[in-house]
Order: C-alpha cells, then structure tokens, then sequence
C-alpha cells in the first residue's frame, strides 16, 4: 500500500522582511499560520514584550526568531511600522570595504579624514573601542549611531552603521538612503 505524502504549500510572503519558507524552516509554521495562532492566542492586547515571551513560554520559539515573529506579526497586524522599535525608528546598512580595519576605523574616527567621505561630519564620538566600535551623537544632538567594524581577513572589512532614535518612518527611509550614498562614497574613497 503506497502513502501519501503531504507537503505544505507555502506562498512566497514576506513579514519583517523574512520569506515564508525561511520562518518555515526555522520555526516549523509559516506566516500565515503564525499570524493565526497569535490572533487565536490574544497577542493583538499584547506588548512587543509580552509577545515576545508568550512565544518562548507557550510555542518555544528561539531567541533570534520570537523576535522576528513578534515584529512580523506586529507590522502585518498594524501594530508596528516598518523601521519602528521601542523609542523610534531606526534603520542600518552595511558595506564591505577591500581594505584593513584599521584604516576604516581611522576614516571614521579622525575628523579631517571622516570630511572627504561624510556630509555631516561634525558628529560627536561618545565611545569609541579602536576597530570594533563607535557610538557617536548625530548633528542633530538627538539621534544616535552605533557604528561596529568586522575584519574579513587582512585587508577587508564590513562596516555596520545603525542609526537610531529617529522620529518616523520617512526620517527613517531618508537615513537609511542617506547611509547608502555615504557609505558608497566611504568605499570609493578607501579603495582608491
């Protein structure tokens, strides 16, 4: 006697910017069943907090993923905009750079060198740990960066600008273009 095998059809949606198949594979339900379950279980009254630990109390999903689907299911269910955490919106983008850390860190950490590449270079460094990280105070006295340096062999490294505190979605996606030119023009600069 043959069985049958059953598979699960899963349409190709996205929420937090994470496909079906992907929250699929790591959590063992898809989206739609995750939005679901979540309705059934009144996480529409919930803070991001309380979802957050209902989904490890009651379904034991991981640290990584309960954050995703608590924000996922935030965004889908209208509970959260995109770009939005607790405090404001913040936004991060990343570039790789073909040259060693050092002289990545050296671009953001010296004042002369951060002007070649940066349009608001008068930033306030507040912390500063040589090649891994910078917090620093935007010009604007108000929002923050954290700025993080990852060697990728001797002479490559990634660097990883978050940008925080800002007061809505379309400051957020102006920041988030704004990271995208600079840190163009950063690599430009240093590969030269």
């Amino acid at each position: 006697m043959a069985t049958k095998t059953t598979t699960r059809k899963t349409a190709t949606k996205k929420a937090a910017g994470i496909g079906d198949d992907a929250v699929l594979k790591a959590t063992g339900k898809t989206w739609a069943e995750w939005m679901a379950i979540l309705d059934e279980d009144g996480c529409r009254k919930m803070n991001h907090k309380e979802i957050v630990a209902h989904l490890s109390d009651k379904h034991g999903v991981g640290s990584w993923w309960r954050q995703m689907v608590t924000v996922g299911y935030e965004q889908a269910r209208g509970l959260r905009q995109k770009h939005e955490v607790v405090g404001g919106f913040q936004v991060s983008r990343s570039k790789t750079i073909a040259v060693p850390v050092a002289k990545v860190f050296g671009a953001w950490k010296d004042k002369a060198r951060r002007g070649r590449w940066l349009d608001d270079a008068d930033i306030t460094i507040r912390t500063a740990i040589d090649n891994r990280s910078l917090r620093i105070t935007w010009v604007d006295g108000k929002t923050t960066l954290e700025v993080m340096f990852y060697p990728k062999g001797p002479a490559k490294t990634q660097v990883s600008v978050q940008h925080s505190r800002l007061k809505n979605e379309k400051e957020a996606e102006r920041k988030k273009a704004y990271w995208e030119k600079q840190l163009a023009r950063l690599q430009e600069l240093l590969e030269r």
